[in-house]
């Protein structure tokens, strides 16, 4: 059936909605934007006379489409070169949706989004929209056909498988930059010492190339071992110019509302690391390399003033 304007105009009203939600769902901002463009298809096709809530269609059909790929994606996840990370998304980008609580900010921070592949589709769609969207439970077991006591078990289910892979640990902007400051002074100094008092024992660094960018398959464990690597990382060679294509300006940001280091070479992003931070110091470094899941992050970043890079590799 085709759309009257005011039906298309109901649709663009949600789009930003359902993209945070698909998102947060997928890890992907590219999938996400094909699960809400499927969905408007689906809300085009449909007798929108006859939908009495808009929203709650929409987000079931969107929430299911999402799980319908989750369980996909497992799959091709199997045969993925390396290790698999999501798609960062730099401070401002609409599809990081909202933001008022801690729940919201969370929820779509780097550490969880890697925690949240860890839970079942179900799991991850009622934690998404249980925290991030304070859907009641009752909303929530419509959307996904389940009871609303079912909806509230897999709830705690999920938190609790969350809560204990995530080091909690609210910052700011200003902090957050201070942090990334402070980590790259440490990084080029070509010493491993100022490096290890920033990281806890049990830091981890791990890195994203899929296959198209050099970037090794098993985890750096310890303070001592990510520290070496990272001496290595950020110590400037003609060979690393050549690799990506010349100077890489570092700068310092925030990604999914956590300190970010990001790479740019001719303006391009060619690498985004998320620091996850605790009382304790960087418990983690997460560093997405592969091109396919910078081109949102270069478009975005092209398209603002950042200043001068701190640092130039």
């Amino acid at each position: 059936m085709a759309l009257i304007t005011r039906d298309v105009d109901r649709f663009q009203a949600a789009r930003p909605r359902l993209e945070a939600i698909a998102y947060r769902l997928l890890g992907s901002a590219s999938e996400a934007e094909d699960a809400v463009q499927e969905t408007f298809l689906r809300w085009q096709a449909a007798d929108v006379e006859r939908i009495e809530v808009p929203e709650a269609w929409l987000t079931k059909v969107l929430t299911n489409l999402c799980l319908n790929q989750l369980t996909s994606a497992r799959a091709r996840r199997e045969t993925y070169v390396g290790r698999w990370l999501p798609e960062p998304l730099l401070a401002g980008d609409p599809m990081l949706g909202p933001a008022d609580t801690v729940e919201q900010r969370e929820s779509v921070s780097y550490a969880v989004l890697v925690l949240l592949e860890r839970l079942s589709p179900n799991e991850r769609a009622v934690y998404v929209l249980r925290e991030a969207f304070d859907y009641p439970h009752r909303e929530i077991a419509e959307i996904l056909d389940i009871t609303e006591a079912a909806s509230q078990q897999i709830h705690h289910r999920a938190r609790k498988h969350v809560a204990a892979g995530r080091a909690r640990t609210e910052i700011d902007e200003a902090a957050a930059r201070r942090i990334v400051e402070e980590f790259l002074a440490a990084a080029t100094s070509g010493r491993t010492e100022p490096l290890v008092r920033l990281l806890t024992q049990d830091a981890v660094s791990v890195g994203d190339g899929g296959g198209k960018v050099p970037a090794r398959a098993k985890a750096f464990e310890g303070a001592l071992a990510v520290a070496k690597f990272l001496r290595g990382l950020f110590k400037p060679s003609a060979a690393k110019r050549a690799h990506i294509g010349g100077a890489a300006e570092i700068y310092a940001t925030t990604a999914n509302g956590e300190p970010a280091v990001v790479a740019v070479v001719d303006g391009r992003v060619v690498g985004v690391t998320c620091l996850e931070v605790s009382e304790r110091g960087i418990v983690a470094l997460r560093s997405q390399v592969n091109p396919d899941k910078l081109v949102r992050a270069s478009a975005q970043w092209a398209a603002a003033d950042h200043g001068a890079p701190l640092y130039t590799l």
